[in-house]
C-alpha cells in the first residue's frame, strides 16, 4: 500500500533510558593496560560525576560536526572539573584524521564514521578503546546497537545521533501540483510519479554531478534489496563484483534516468548548495540524499516551513527500504593514548553524553532521541523523524557492510560528466575494491 503523504509523517521518536552510572566505589581511572584490542570490562566505565579536576579532554570534529557536542562539553565540565576542547579538522576530514593518526598524533576522541570499513581503515584494533559492556549500549532503541559501531564483533564507536540514511527527501508542494497524492511504495511507482512530474512539466530529480559525492545514492538504494540477500558478502568474498549484472544494471539504470531528462539540466555543474536551493525553491520534486542533507535545507529555512514542504521517504526496488550508511557527524571514537586518567575520562565523558546528559543533548541540538526513555524534542522536524522511523526496516549500505569503500562517487561523476561509460565506472571500482580488500589480506584476492 501506498502510504497518504498527509499521514506519512507520523514517525518514530527515538528514545533514550538515561544510561546508569557505574558503581561508585570504581570511581577513580581505571588501568588501562589492556584498553586497546581488548574487552573493557565493567567496572572500567566511571561514575558519569567522578571528579577530573586537572585533566584536559581534546576531541576532533569535522566543519558539520564541530558544534555538535558543545553543549555536552560545558556540561561534563561544570560536573567534573575536567577541560573538554574541541578542535575542527579541516576537510577532507577522514583523510586528515588518518594521516595525522598515522604519525601517531591522536586525540581522546573523535567523530567518526562508525562501519566496518572505515574502523578498519583507522586500525581500530591498535589505536582505538573497545567500549564493549559501556553502560549505555542496552539504551539503544530498535536494532540500533548492533546496527554500526562494531569491527569483528568489539565495540569501537558509540553511536550520538541518527545514522544517516539514503532516500528521498521530496517538495510536496509540486507532489500537489502534479496530482501526486500518495508516496511512492517501490522503485517503479517512484518513477511513474517522475513521468507524471515531467508531463507537468516539472523536473523530477536534482542532482549534484560538480561535487560529486552524493551520485552513489542513486545506485546504492537499487540495491537495498540484493544487500538484503547477502550482496555485499558475496562481494566481500570475491563471489560477486561490480562489473556482474546487479551492480553493473544498478549503474545502467542510472545513466538512463540522466539521458531520459530526469534530471535538472545544469547536472554537471550543480553543486550541493544548489541542490538544497532546488527542492525549497520549487525547480526540482525530488532529491535523492542522507541526513547531511536536510541539514543544508534547516540552514536555508525555519522548521515550520521545512514541516510543511518537505517530506521525505526511503526507497527500494520492491519497496520503502532505506539503505542506512552512518557518517562521521553520528558516532564518536575514544583513543587508546596510553594515558590511563584521559582514557578513563574519555570513557566517562561518552557514559554522561549517552546518560544523564543525553536529554539535554537531543533538545539542544534539536535532533531524534536513540535511546528508550528519553523524549526527542518537539521541535524535531517531521522529515528527520521519517528517516529516524526508517531505519529499523533498513538495509547496510556498501560503506556500512563491504570490507572497503572504493570510490565509486568519483567514478559516477565522472560518467555523468561524459568521461566513464557504466562499464567503466563498474571496472575502475572493482579494481579498487580488490586493490582494498588485497591490502587488507581478505580471502580470495
Amino acid at each position: 500500500m501506498r502510504k497518504s503523504i498527509a499521514g506519512f509523517a507520523a514517525a518514530a521518536a527515538f528514545a533514550v533510558v538515561a544510561a546508569g552510572c557505574s558503581d561508585p566505589t570504581t570511581a577513580e581511572a581505571p588501568d588501562s593496560s589492556s584498553s586497546a584490542g581488548g574487552e573493557m570490562a565493567a567496572e572500567q566505565w566511571p561514575a558519569q560525576d567522578t571528579s577530573r579536576d586537572g585533566v584536559t579532554l581534546t576531541i576532533w570534529a569535522a566543519q558539520n560536526s564541530t558544534q555538535t557536542a558543545e553543549s555536552v562539553a560545558t556540561e561534563f565540565e561544570e560536573l567534573t572539573g575536567a577541560t573538554v576542547n574541541i578542535e575542527t579538522i579541516p576537510d577532507p576530514y577522514e583523510q586528515s584524521i588518518q594521516t595525522k593518526v598515522a604519525t601517531g598524533d591522536m586525540p581522546d576522541l573523535a567523530f567518526w564514521q562508525p562501519t566496518a570499513s572505515m574502523l578498519t581503515a583507522l586500525n581500530a584494533k591498535t589505536n582505538l578503546q573497545p567500549l564493549d559492556g559501556a553502560p549505555w549500549v542496552d539504551s539503544y532503541t530498535g536494532s540500533l546497537a548492533d546496527m554500526t559501531g562494531l569491527l569483528d564483533g568489539t565495540r569501537y564507536a558509540a553511536l550520538v545521533t541518527t545514522p544517516a540514511v539514503e532516500g528521498v527527501y521530496y517538495n510536496k508542494d509540486l507532489f500537489e501540483q502534479a496530482g501526486i497524492t500518495e508516496t511512492p511504495s517501490n522503485w517503479d511507482e517512484m518513477i511513474e510519479d517522475a513521468d507524471t512530474l515531467k508531463a507537468a512539466g516539472i523536473t523530477p530529480f536534482y542532482e549534484m554531478a560538480a561535487d560529486r559525492w552524493a551520485t552513489q545514492w542513486w545506485v546504492q538504494v537499487q540495491l537495498a534489496d540484493a544487500a538484503a540477500d547477502g550482496l555485499w558478502d558475496r562481494v566481500n568474498a570475491n563471489e560477486e563484483t561490480f562489473t556482474d549484472p546487479t551492480i553493473l544494471g544498478a549503474i545502467e539504470n542510472y545513466k538512463s534516468l540522466i539521458d531520459d531528462g530526469y534530471f535538472n539540466d545544469d547536472i554537471k555543474t550543480a553543486t550541493f548548495i544548489d541542490q538544497g536551493n532546488a527542492l525549497l525553491d520549487d525547480e526540482a520534486a525530488m532529491v535523492m540524499q542522507v541526513n547531511s542533507y536536510f541539514g543544508q535545507l534547516q540552514s536555508l529555512t525555519d522548521s515550520a516551513t521545512l514541516d510543511e514542504k518537505v517530506g521525505f521517504f526511503p526507497i527500494s526496488p520492491s519497496g520503502n527500504v532505506g539503505t542506512f550508511i552512518p557518517d562521521q557527524s553520528n558516532a564518536v571514537v575514544a583513543f587508546a593514548t596510553g594515558d590511563d586518567e584521559r582514557e578513563a575520562t574519555a570513557r566517562q565523558f561518552l557514559s554522561y553524553w549517552l546518560g544523564d546528559g543525553y536529554q539535554s543533548f537531543v533538545d539542544t541540538v534539536e535532533t531524534v532521541s536513540l535511546q528508550d526513555g528519553v523524549e526527542s524534542p518537539a521541535g524535531v522536524p517531521m522529515a528527520l523523524q521519517e528517516v529516524a522511523a526508517s531505519l529499523d526496516n533498513s538495509v547496510g549500505s556498501m560503506q556500512a557492510l563491504a570490507i572497503a569503500n572504493p570510490d565509486l562517487y568519483i567514478y559516477l561523476a565522472d560518467m555523468i560528466q561524459g568521461t566513464k561509460t557504466p562499464q567503466e565506472v563498474a571496472e575502475a571500482t572493482q579494481q579498487q575494491f580488490a586493490e582494498f580488500a588485497a591490502a587488507q589480506g581478505a580471502a580470495g584476492f
